[in-house]
C-alpha cells in the first residue's frame, strides 16, 4: 500500500559526512510529518530527527548542530544530512512518516532500514 524506501548509507571515517534520502510510495493521499530514526544492537531504536509538512524540524541533542534534516514535499520524500560523524553514530536508520492514504487513513509506517558504519 504505502512504501518506504531509504537509501544513502555505508561506511565513512569520524568527521565525514553522508546523506540519506526516504522516498515514500503508494496509495497516498499526503504525507504529514516524516523523520529518522536509528538502532544499535544494544540500544532501542531513538529518535535521530523529525520534520513536518510545514518544515518545522526537532532534533535529538545529540546530533544537533550536526545534522538537518529536510524534505521534497512534492516528490514526498526526506532527507538527513550528516556531518561530523562520529563512530557513536553508527547504527541502522530507519525512516518514519506518517501518512494518510487514498482512503483516507492515517498511519505511521517505517522503511526497512539502512546501515551507517562511521569506522575511528
Amino acid at each position: 500500500q504505502v512504501q518506504l524506501v531509504e537509501s544513502g548509507g555505508g561506511l565513512v571515517e569520524t568527521g565525514g559526512s553522508l546523506r540519506l534520502s526516504c522516498a515514500a510510495s503508494g496509495r497516498i493521499f499526503v504525507v504529514n510529518a516524516m523523520g529518522w530514526y536509528r538502532q544499535t544492537p544494544e540500544k532501542q531504536r531513538e529518535l535521530v530527527a523529525t520534520i513536518t509538512s510545514g518544515g518545522s524540524t526537532n532534533y535529538a541533542s545529540s546530533v544537533k548542530d550536526r545534522f538537518t534534516i529536510s524534505r521534497d514535499n512534492a516528490k514526498n520524500t526526506v532527507y538527513l544530512q550528516m556531518n561530523g560523524l562520529k563512530p557513536e553514530d553508527t547504527a541502522v536508520y530507519y525512516c518514519n512518516a506518517e501518512v494518510v492514504n487514498s482512503d483516507l487513513y492515517t498511519l505511521a509506517h517505517w522503511g526497512k532500514g539502512t546501515l551507517v558504519t562511521v569506522s575511528s
